[in-house]
């Protein structure tokens, strides 16, 4: 069977950043370090913020400080008043360096930066570095002052967000095959979170070590290491939500009224259908708890349905199980947008919100490829498709064929 290949743009962006970084040491290596002091101060910085990155599912910046710290010094025109002659090829290669050894720590525990963050981080900073070194060191710049000098590092800053929010999309959409419409605008709508911090801080630290030296640095990094840690804190409470989440729907496997697992896979396969029919991040938090205790209603049944298996069942008891489960998740105190999934399931999909369509589609797709043996899949799909006319969403439907499509065509293939 043949060897997995990485999609072409995967491949195209990671050996453009290999070359910059690649090129980027190379011409410092040999012309030396421009204002050693100052290289070190950023590099520093930018090392300090990778060792307080934070990795995880909900983290669109792992490394708010790091990136910050990273971009002030692409935007560095002037230390304590003396002008810096430091290039584009010194800025990559400083914050490569500083950046590669703050992951040590990182990569020992199995947690360092992947791939694309270091690729997207070497190609940001060269852009911006680019964008604004040479010009600067030309003079290009000198008759810029006080709020036109703010609001041009103000307007490259946000450019680079732009152009890494739509690299980053980019490269979701060609290793997952989601959307990129979606991927892009959930992309863009992070740059109004941390993003924006991180883009304040790089211009508000540049202008200010231009003035005061580079004890600007410090005072200036408090800020934002506090907005990391108010958002570690959120999302450790979001953490212990989704946990609790998943620990109720785990009452019905331990009960024996459903398989072990099923209420995961369900939850995965529907935020994976939700993401190619273009939901947003806060609908796909509400799909995945949703799809997670779309079966806490057969808690009520006093014979338990064989193998969970709801899908079979008459629409009245359908319906009737879904109200008592969204009943039950109303009394757990959980978001009232999740008991409406879960009440509504068994609705007709005509009247059915976009996300029960999916989870009613999903727990039939999972329960019947389950009793199907080998060929499972493949006939429960085609069930599926058959029953469009009246059951299951037909967009719902072949949006899962194509999802499953991609799983079985994207998975690394051996021997």
């Amino acid at each position: 069977m043949s060897a997995y290949r990485p999609p072409p743009l995967f491949t195209l962006v990671h050996a453009c950043a290999a070359l910059l970084a690649a090129g980027s040491l190379a011409v410092t290596l040999y012309s030396g370090l421009e204002e050693r002091r100052v290289a070190l101060a950023f590099g520093v910085l930018v090392t300090v913020g990778e060792l307080a990155r934070r990795n995880g599912a909900l983290v669109r910046e792992p490394a708010p400080l790091g990136a910050a710290a990273a971009l002030s010094y692409a935007l560095l025109g002037e230390a304590g008043g003396r002008a810096t002659h430091h290039g584009p090829a010194q800025v990559v290669a400083v914050v490569l360096a500083a950046s590669l050894l703050g992951s040590v720590p990182h990569v020992a525990r199995g947690q360092g930066p992947t791939l694309d963050h270091l690729a997207r981080r070497v190609l940001t900073v060269g852009f911006v570095a680019v964008c604004f070194q040479p010009p600067y060191n030309r003079g290009m710049f000198d008759d810029w002052g006080g709020p036109a000098y703010a609001l041009l590092l103000l307007a490259l800053l946000s450019l680079t967000a732009l152009c890494d929010a739509v690299l980053a999309a980019a490269l979701a959409h060609s290793r997952t095959g989601w959307p990129f419409g979606p991927v892009l605008r959930d992309e863009l709508r992070a740059i109004c979170g941390i993003g924006s911090a991180v883009i304040a801080t790089g211009a508000v630290m540049a202008l200010a070590v231009a003035v005061v030296g580079l004890w600007g640095l410090p005072v200036f990094s408090v800020p934002l290491l506090l907005a990391q840690m108010s958002f570690r804190r959120y999302a450790a409470v979001r953490a212990t939500y989704r946990q609790t989440i998943a620990s109720l729907a785990r009452a019905t496997e331990v009960a024996g009224y459903t398989p072990c697992g099923h209420a995961r896979r369900v939850a995965a396969l529907s935020q994976a259908v939700g993401r190619d029919l273009g939901l947003t991040e806060p609908e796909l938090a509400v799909l995945e708890y949703a799809a997670l205790m779309h079966d806490i209603g057969q808690l009520s049944l006093v014979d338990p349905v064989p193998a969970g298996a709801t899908a079979v069942l008459p629409a009245a008891e359908q319906r009737r199980i879904a109200l008592l489960g969204g009943a039950v998740v109303r009394q757990t105190g959980v978001d009232e947008a999740v008991a409406v999934v879960v009440e509504r399931q068994a609705d007709p999909y005509a009247e059915q919100p976009l996300a029960a369509r999916i989870v009613r589609a999903v727990n039939a797709y999972e329960e019947k490829s389950r009793e199907g043996g080998l060929g499972g899949p493949l006939t429960a799909l085609e069930e599926l498709r058959l029953a469009t006319a009246g059951e299951y969403a037909p967009e719902v439907v072949e949006s899962l064929a194509r999802v499953l499509a991609r799983s079985s065509l994207t998975l690394p293939m051996t021997g």
